[in-house]
């Protein structure tokens, strides 16, 4: 029997460049790819748009209910999204909701799949684990980066500063929760950034991947995605 198709899982905090790899690890290999903290921050903005609390417990309704169109929208990473994603994620009902949804997405053609627990909660048996990170300050010149901050800007190591409060902030909210909280799963991989391009990390990233499924080569899918990966790699 054909072993179905690999769950590739990458874990990690905000702007830790988890999202970028995914990305493109799922281009390299040929699998699908979800981005599931859209997923927070679409129930989030949908909360804001209707003017509740997203610290209330009305989003999963809301959660039950997004569509393909609610995670394409321009505006889910804006700041007052990061905030309302994180209360988001500390509702029990709502995190249930996602993770049916998640586990649906990878059934059947495998994924790359990026977030916060996915290791741990979503896909504990995941093939393959990686645990994307990097220091508070550089994750957080990343993210002045790509809200479009200017590097000549006379405030920009103040407002990096500023960036970087509430990175550590969101990590002790998301590693504190009752539910499901951000933490590197015991069988993963991790992988710093601070020094390391995204041509690096994707590099390191599937020489992991053909290490670890180096050794299910009896499933035909797992030998496919071996090549896959020494073709990219070569």
């Amino acid at each position: 029997m054909t072993k179905p198709a690999p769950v590739i899982a990458v874990d990690g905090p905000a702007a830790a460049g988890k999202g970028t790899l995914a990305k493109r690890l799922a281009a390299a290999l040929g699998l699908p790819h979800l981005d599931t903290g859209l997923l927070y921050r679409a129930v989030g903005r949908l909360m804001i748009d209707a003017g509740l609390d997203p610290a209330s417990t009305s989003g999963e309704s809301i959660a039950r209910t997004l569509s393909p169109d609610d995670l394409k929208r321009q505006d889910l990473r804006t700041p007052d999204v990061d905030a309302a994603a994180s209360l988001v994620a500390r509702d029990k009902a709502v995190r249930q909701a996602l993770v049916d949804m998640q586990r649906l997405f990878a059934r059947e053609q495998g994924a790359v799949l990026d977030g916060r627990d996915i290791g741990t909660v979503i896909f504990p048996d995941a093939d393959v684990k990686l645990f994307i990170t990097a220091t508070p300050y550089t994750r957080a010149q990343r993210r002045y980066t790509q809200n479009g901050g200017s590097e000549s800007a006379p405030d920009r190591e103040e407002r990096i500063r500023a960036v970087e409060q509430a990175l550590i902030e969101r990590d002790h909210a998301d590693s504190t929760r009752a539910s499901a909280p951000l933490r590197m799963a015991d069988d993963a991989t991790k992988i710093e950034t601070d020094t390391l391009s995204a041509d690096e990390v994707l590099s390191e990233s599937l020489r992991i991947v053909r290490a670890v499924m180096s050794s299910k080569t009896e499933s035909s899918c797992a030998a496919n995605l071996v090549a896959r990966a020494q073709d990219v790699c070569s």
